[in-house]
């Protein structure tokens, strides 16, 4: 099973080994270098869509697998302190793919005509002090895992993701809290900097509706700010959620992409109320609500009522002319990389 896979290798972009991108995943040099460095939310989304595209189509959680056993090598903000001109300037991805080497598909072929291992055996390596170096050695790492980590739960039933290393409080990667909840993106606007918003540092936040569907297109708006009134007072940082996205060099302890989406009528996103207590957990992998399974369906159920007498996207869609009726009406959750179903293999 694992020869099948590695055998459907191939793409190196302009630039030689510097761009290499592996699209099959258990050998992927794309997946493992992407869990080596600082590890962008956004790399898993374009990612599982690479990796789906060719039939691979284990997604999230194959690249959750790849992480736990690549370290993260690079430092690189958010996760570290450097950029990615020191990246370059410490010898780029031929320096990085050598540390990783172990871990690699070295008899990948690749569009050159030569093997990856041939590849990196040519590629000429800049002599780098380690003191001046961002890429760490392989049992030197910044962290022993990927700083990438999926997150399953009656929450997120089909994932989530969670930058751990950007997180600025280390306590929230395992933490339950009051869930503070805002319906979309123009309830956050109103409502976060509300000095009379009820609201503490240890609740979560948690923001619906900027998914594929319920905002099409899926904005990077997931990058829920802390109340100012928190802020004003030294709160660096909350456990925040929500079924968008958000730009790799943001930071936070902030959960992204849950699926199925807010505007699903299955998702329990979509139920969870103000009140309700939210736990998170990075080393058992899990996000949960604690609502009873009778109490999801009976929110649920409810929640369908209402959505049939509403213009809610999930519903006028089918409706819906033109390219965004096409987009809404054929786009993937966030866990098969929010791309049109018509363009997988």
């Amino acid at each position: 099973m694992v020869a099948e896979s590695k055998a459907r290798v191939l793409i190196i972009g302009t630039g030689g080994v510097g761009t290499m991108t592996i699209y099959a995943l258990e050998i992927g040099a794309k997946a493992e270098a992407t869990a080596a460095l600082r590890s962008s939310h956004e790399a898993i989304m374009k990612n599982v869509t690479s990796i789906d595209s060719l039939e691979h189509g284990q997604g999230i959680k194959g690249i959750d697998e790849i992480g736990r056993k690549t370290p993260l090598l690079v430092d690189l903000k958010t996760s570290g302190e450097n950029y990615m001109t020191d990246f370059h300037n410490s010898g780029g991805m031929s320096v990085l793919l050598r540390e990783l080497k172990s871990l690699l598909y070295l008899d990948a072929m690749t569009i050159t005509g030569r093997t990856l291992g041939q590849e990196l055996a040519s590629a000429t390596i800049l002599s780098i002090p380690t003191d001046l170096s961002i890429v760490r050695p392989f049992d030197e790492p910044l962290y022993p895992a990927s700083s990438l980590a999926v997150l399953r739960g009656n929450l997120a039933p089909g994932g989530c993701v969670i930058k751990a290393s950007a997180s600025k409080v280390r306590r929230l990667l395992k933490h339950s809290g009051r869930a503070v909840v805002f319906a979309n993106s123009a309830d956050l606007a109103a409502r976060i900097d509300d000095p009379h918003l009820d609201v503490t540092a240890d609740d979560v936040l948690v923001l619906k509706n900027i998914g594929p569907i319920g905002n099409p297109g899926m904005p990077e708006a997931g990058v829920i700010p802390i109340p100012r009134k928190l802020s004003s007072q030294g709160v660096m940082d909350m456990l925040r959620i929500s079924d968008g996205r958000m730009s790799g060099t943001a930071g936070g302890t902030i959960i992204l992409h849950v699926s199925p989406e807010a505007a699903d009528p299955k998702s329990v996103l979509g139920i969870i109320e103000t009140g309700d207590i939210v736990t998170c957990d990075l080393d058992s992998r899990s996000i949960n609500v604690n609502l009873s399974s009778e109490e999801i369906d009976k929110r649920q159920a409810k929640r369908m009522e209402e959505l049939k007498t509403a213009d809610a996207p999930w519903m006028s869609r089918e409706a819906t002319r033109g390219y965004r009726g096409l987009y809404m009406r054929t786009v993937n959750q966030a866990e098969e990389g929010a791309d049109l179903d018509f363009l997988r293999a």
